[in-house]
């Protein structure tokens, strides 16, 4: 990744010069530019704030935490337009999601921790409610991962996972035999 980083830095540097447009200074004047360009980039590339590349378009994220059953903490970032089910199954956190996202089970349900977060959220929809009255440990700021959105205002939210998840596939199955 770095070397890659670095010879793209080089790339850059070269398509300046040859293409003219550090040319507001005599030759002489295009090195410390060309510098102040390398070592810029540079800085963004390795900097911690809320976005990162992918491709060649900058991604904007959040941070969320996640809160599990024995109330560790875990930090990440999320990709705006991502929802929390997919972050959570990309960052190995344990939001089960039977239903693949298709809001046709409860099994990604999670709490929002605080009521100003979850009064940024869009309402629930109905099917989303009616799965929400299948979840294990309903409260009142209860919602699916799979409908949960990464959108800026949300950035900082936390979410609790119930300390347990109704799988009426599984469930009903292991009663069954």
């Amino acid at each position: 990744m770095f070397v890659s980083r670095v010879s793209w830095f080089g790339t850059q540097m070269v398509k300046h010069l040859t293409k003219g447009t550090l040319t507001s200074a005599p030759k002489t004047g295009n090195l410390p530019k060309v510098y102040n360009y390398f070592f810029h980039s540079l800085h963004q590339t390795f900097s911690t704030t809320t976005a990162h590349e992918e491709g060649d378009k900058e991604v904007e994220e959040i941070s969320v935490t996640f809160v599990d059953k024995d109330e560790m903490e875990t930090h990440i970032k999320v990709p705006i337009g991502m929802s929390m089910l997919e972050a959570a199954h990309e960052h190995d956190i344990e939001l089960e999601g039977a239903c693949e996202g298709s809001c046709a089970c409860s099994t990604c349900h999670v709490i929002v921790r605080d009521m100003e977060y979850y009064n940024k959220l869009e309402h629930p929809t109905d099917e989303e409610i009616d799965m929400l009255d299948l979840a294990f440990g309903l409260t009142e700021t209860s919602r699916l991962g799979c409908q949960m959105t990464a959108k800026p205002e949300l950035d900082g939210i936390c979410l609790e996972l119930p300390s347990a998840a109704q799988n009426f596939a599984v469930d009903r199955y292991a009663k069954a035999t």
